[in-house]
């Protein structure tokens, strides 16, 4: 199996500094600072980033399951918000909702969120986050 890889540099300190990160893969390159990261200023920071890995695995996951299950999906998408907050001593990622939309032909409600809630579980990216709680909301459309 492969070995992805990124990279980022940061020059400076914490708050005046900047930094960029880059894919292996060509695919993303782009600048981060504190005020991309802790304000609304430009650029990404590592939460989109974990966000942005979070919804594909779980989006892939869930076309997976369900298509393993005899119901294969037209669609599926999802937003993953990754929540960050100043604690003592820091900050910390203190939870992941997961924001998921499918349209399964022929599927029932009861049954595609069982689905959904074992993907939630079993996506390689939640279990690599697994100390974060991860809500999941899930919609038949």
């Amino acid at each position: 199996m492969p070995v992805r890889k990124s990279q980022a540099e940061w020059n400076g300190d914490l708050k005046s500094g900047s930094g960029r990160v880059k894919f292996e893969s060509g695919a993303f390159e782009g600048q981060y600072n504190f005020s991309s990261r802790f304000e609304d200023g430009t650029g990404t920071n590592p939460e989109e980033m974990i966000a942005a890995a979070h919804a594909a695995c779980f989006s892939m996951a869930l076309a997976a399951g369900l298509s393993g299950a005899g119901h294969k999906p037209d669609s599926v998408k999802t937003i993953a918000k990754v929540k960050i907050d100043a604690i003592p001593g820091g900050f910390e990622i203190t939870g992941i909702t997961l924001v998921t939309e499918a349209a399964v032909p022929g599927l029932e409600d009861g049954a595609f969120q069982k689905i959904a809630e074992a993907t939630k579980e079993g996506c390689p990216v939640s279990k690599a986050l697994k100390a974060v709680p991860i809500t999941l909301n899930a919609k038949l459309v």
